[in-house]
């Protein structure tokens, strides 16, 4: 597969040394670390390999990747493997897909606070769900769910939310049955946006009385507690994004699904369309548009888009993807196995892999991309050298994802 014309790595080596400079005291090591590994991300600063086929002697480069989960390109393997291990826990019942929002004013606090405020985002929603979802009155039943948590919107401005996938039904909270959600119907969605607004509000004043949240600049009076309480008081007022989406045609969409959003970065290379003097050109949604009018394209300044990348670094550790209620990590495979016996539904058979089949980073493309031949590699070089071999390739070179 050819790569991309213009990558978010060339726009990061064309203009990233200079808008650094420009930026001193004003990008954290984080946000520095992302930039160095996007642009040195399958290019001879991180090593790899020549590999040669045995028939037609054609021969190619193989660079190695950056496996940051901030670039676009390491993402697709990286994907792949978390999928292979979800695969198995999936449950022969219809699944949901439910989004919580943040209103703007807190996702403006957010950029003081990502590790904190994100975190409360993820908790508040999945106590929403389980809550609402164990009440007799809705489905009286323990759920599980999956979160992912994304930060931008199509035009990489800051726009905090969770997406969720959760099975429609549960086990019945005397662990003797399941219990399946009405046809086409989850739980209510006025419902979950209000106990979801109380919660989150409470675990966020909670967090500021425990003096876990900084202000700076303009913010810097909502360190106060009158002023914060201030701030949240019309936020008690408005009604909470949550959006309830009609439930995936079965397992494979659902995995259709996670495969595209479970490690999507900000943006990816295949929406940029050109980086020149202007600025960067790229392709985005307009969502408040009918569904024709959606598609459009927009030009940044490089320093603005830039800036708007790297305010989607999420802080070293965190995590993005969480898994709650019975697909919580300690008793995941117990609860699914129950939740199996309850549908009289048997665990899936895992097919048999041959080990010699499976991927290996250091293994070369196969096959050959002239004459379908054997690859195997002729030579390996380290971070920062150059290979003896040149790549006999008249296109650009196949580049392997080592992630």
């Amino acid at each position: 597969m050819s790569r991309p014309t213009l990558e978010v790595a060339d726009i990061f080596r064309g203009h990233g040394p200079a808008w650094r400079r420009a930026n001193v005291g004003h990008v954290s090591l984080g946000q520095l670390k992302v930039m160095s590994a996007i642009e040195s991300c399958r290019t001879a600063a991180l090593g790899g390999h020549v590999a040669r086929c045995e028939k037609c002697s054609h021969t190619h480069i193989a660079y190695n990747s950056c496996r940051n989960r901030h670039c676009p390109k390491c993402q697709g393997a990286a994907a792949k493997q978390w999928l292979a291990e979800r695969e198995a826990d999936l449950l022969p019942a219809p699944y949901y897909h439910v989004v919580f929002t943040l209103p703007a004013p807190i996702g403006d606090i957010a950029y003081q606070n990502k590790a904190a405020i994100y975190d409360i985002l993820f908790k508040a929603a999945a106590e929403t769900l389980s809550t609402i979802a164990a009440d007799p009155k809705h489905l009286g039943a323990r759920i599980g769910l999956t979160s992912v948590l994304h930060t931008w919107g199509s035009a990489l401005t800051h726009h905090p939310h969770v997406h969720i996938v959760v099975p429609g039904g549960g086990i019945s909270l005397d662990g003797k049955r399941w219990v399946s959600c009405r046809p086409g119907f989850f739980l209510p969605v006025r419902v979950l946006s209000r106990l979801f607004r109380r919660l989150f509000l409470e675990k966020l004043m909670a967090a500021h009385q425990a003096g876990a949240l900084e202000f700076f600049g303009t913010r810097a009076q909502l360190a106060k507690p009158k002023a914060f309480a201030a701030f949240l008081a019309p936020l008690r007022k408005i009604e909470w994004v949550v959006y309830s989406k009609r439930p995936f045609g079965g397992p494979q969409a659902v995995l259709a699904y996670l495969s595209r959003y479970t490690h999507r970065v900000a943006i990816s290379n295949s929406r940029l369309i050109s980086f020149d003097h202007a600025g960067v050109t790229f392709k985005w949604k307009d969502y408040r548009a009918k569904d024709r009018e959606r598609a459009k394209v927009m030009t940044l300044a490089t320093d603005e888009f830039i800036r708007r990348f790297l305010i989607h670094i999420l802080p070293t550790g965190f995590h993005r993807i969480r898994h709650y209620g019975l697909f919580a990590s300690g008793a995941r495979a117990e609860n699914i196995a129950r939740a199996r016996k309850l549908l009289n539904s048997p665990a899936p058979q895992a097919e048999p892999r041959d080990p010699a089949a499976a991927y290996q980073p250091s293994a070369p493309p196969q096959p050959c991309p002239c004459c379908g031949g054997r690859m195997i590699i002729i030579e390996t070089f380290r971070r920062g050298s150059t290979p003896r071999h040149r790549s006999t390739a008249t296109t650009i070179p196949i580049r392997i994802d080592t992630s």
